[in-house]
């Protein structure tokens, strides 16, 4: 299948994952050229990992990782972005450090099954955006195919169980996009066409 168009109009979501962490500098400079309104969530990465590892009870390894996400959302930040603890559209690209609101609104399952992929979807459905993933891959795969527009949730390896019904649920527009080639994230960002995964039909 031929690359994915998206209309990248209005204000947009970025998850950057925590596998990104050596491109992390290259990621954020992408994002920060492009001047979009954009609220930047954190994964997990070595931090999320080093909770794993410890192996704690349900609700306290769920609030751990998501301060594993504040840890790596303040390494972003490092790179010259402004950090906020308040889910709105910020008037350029920031970066969202998500324990506050999260804890006040408590909104999703304590378990695994949530990664900071469907945390970052609960921010985009929040504020009307369009989610875009940037991890190390090019596309989810689906019984080894590669998925450049997904039209209905399956199981994948790609982004956590919870990601795919939940943004079918909600009618959220996201997208999958390779942070580990150059210039991928700004290209999508400007609207250009590059190999990714288009996921959802909200209008």
């Amino acid at each position: 299948m031929s690359p994915s168009t998206l209309t990248m109009d209005g204000p947009v979501v970025i998850k950057i994952g925590g596998s990104l962490t050596d491109r992390a500098r290259s990621v954020v400079e992408e994002v920060r050229a492009s001047g979009r309104r954009a609220l930047i969530v954190p994964g997990g990465g070595g931090f999320a990992d080093g909770v794993r590892a410890l192996d704690p009870p349900a609700t306290a390894a769920h609030w751990m990782a998501v301060c594993a996400m504040e840890a790596y959302g303040w390494y972003l930040s490092s790179f010259g972005l402004p950090a906020t603890a308040d889910v709105a559209v910020p008037a350029g690209p920031t970066v969202l450090l998500p324990y506050t609101a999260l804890r006040a609104a408590d909104p999703l399952p304590h378990s695994w099954d949530v990664t900071s992929d469907t945390i970052a979807a609960w921010v985009a459905d929040r504020l009307d955006a369009r989610l875009v993933l940037v991890k190390s891959v090019d596309t989810l795969r689906r019984d080894g195919q590669r998925m450049h527009d997904v039209r209905e949730p399956f199981s994948c390896e790609e982004v956590d169980p919870c990601l795919l019904p939940y943004l079918f649920d909600r009618k959220i527009r996201a997208c999958v996009v390779n942070g580990r080639i150059p210039g991928r994230v700004s290209a999508l960002l400007a609207g250009e066409d590059v190999p990714c995964t288009r996921i959802g039909t909200r209008p």
